[in-house]
């Protein structure tokens, strides 16, 4: 009975594993992508068993947890200190080039603003961008960051998608645009930097496949890779920050950094996983910053609970076109960008059923 026991766990291990892989954006499909940690950390103790149990199940149980650890690994390894880094590390002595940004998902039903404000004038980086942030949070916000953060993009929403930028630089041409659902916010802007030169914000937060929000990943994915094909026409210092509501190693976000030619500074240097803040086993990365080719990173980290069920993240940048070439940019091919396409049309022309 343990044999099979067992041998049933590897299986359904390796199916979980491997479902993914369909071309499909159920939910249920797609949830699939987020615990690949939890997948192998599964795996592993059921590998190191199946030799104790009778065969043949001991042979089905270990070869279907060593095939779940090995392309587990080969999707987490990129985010851990194993793995070479895409973004290079920034030289010193950059401060003029540099911008540091905090991203911070607050919870809408988070009352405990405070704790966010002190950490916002703790570390004073150049940008915040606050999601699911309402009128209530504008309210506290503003009070509490418009002498030092000025300059401001405000779209309070009720519906978990208001996102808020406040900024101490100069923004140049702000605009408020809605890609996909209506009801979806994102924010677009150029950033000036201390040095005079300008470089561009995309701040997104699309609509996570889940029960209660969306049965599809459709108009995430599509949001996702409209911005990655804006980027790739129009190539110009850019930085993608916001919740995502996808992780790092998806299909969706490798594919949305081929089609842009964005980098993410985590590779090389761990997952920095932001959600869910009060389960330590069920965590995975939801919260990004990408960068083109033409930054550094100076530093990141993952700041502490803010009682939201996200962690904040701060990340500093620095502009160094000089030093583009430094960089492998990865990039789609015909196949990818036609793949990109159809999910954007899919996206604009199918309406959401809850």
């Amino acid at each position: 009975m343990l044999s099979m026991l067992l041998t049933g766990v590897a299986i359904a291990l390796l199916a979980t594993t491997l479902l993914p892989r369909l071309p499909l954006t159920w939910w249920v499909v797609r949830i699939c992508e987020f615990p690949r940690l939890q997948f192998a950390a599964l795996a592993a103790p059921v590998a190191g068993l199946a030799p104790l149990t009778a065969a043949p199940w001991s042979w089905w149980s270990l070869a279907a947890s060593l095939a779940t650890l090995g392309f587990q690994a080969s999707r987490i390894l990129p985010w851990t200190p194993l793995w070479p880094r895409q973004v290079k590390r920034a030289a010193p002595g950059q401060a003029p080039r540099c911008l540091t940004l905090l991203i911070a998902n607050v919870l809408t039903t988070n009352r405990h603003a405070e704790t966010l404000t002190r950490l916002i004038h703790e570390h004073r980086p150049d940008l915040v961008l606050t999601l699911e942030s309402d009128a209530w949070w504008q309210a506290q916000l503003d009070e509490a960051l418009a002498e030092d953060w000025p300059h401001a993009v405000r779209v309070p929403l009720d519906n978990l998608y208001g996102m808020h930028l406040y900024s101490r630089r100069p923004l140049v041409d702000p605009e408020v645009r809605w890609l996909i659902q209506p009801d979806i916010p994102s924010i677009h802007t150029g950033v000036e930097l201390p040095n005079g030169d300008v470089i561009r914000l995309r701040a997104l937060h699309p609509r996570p496949p889940a029960p209660g929000e969306s049965e599809e990943s459709l108009w995430r994915d599509a949001e996702l890779l409209l911005v990655g094909k804006a980027i790739h026409e129009h190539p110009e210092p850019t930085l993608v920050a916001g919740d995502l509501n996808d992780v790092a190693w998806s299909r969706t976000t490798r594919l949305f950094c081929r089609v842009s030619g964005m980098l993410d500074p985590r590779r090389g240097r761990g997952m920095f996983s932001t959600f869910h803040a009060d389960y330590p086993l069920l965590r995975w990365p939801l919260d990004h910053v990408f960068t083109s080719e033409h930054f550094t990173l100076k530093a990141m980290r993952r700041l502490p609970h803010i009682g939201s069920d996200h962690f904040p993240m701060l990340a500093t940048l620095c502009y160094r076109p000089s030093r583009a070439d430094e960089h492998e940019t990865p990039e789609a091919d015909g196949e990818e960008h036609r793949d990109a396409r159809e999910t954007i049309e899919e996206g604009k022309e199918r309406d959401q059923q809850d």
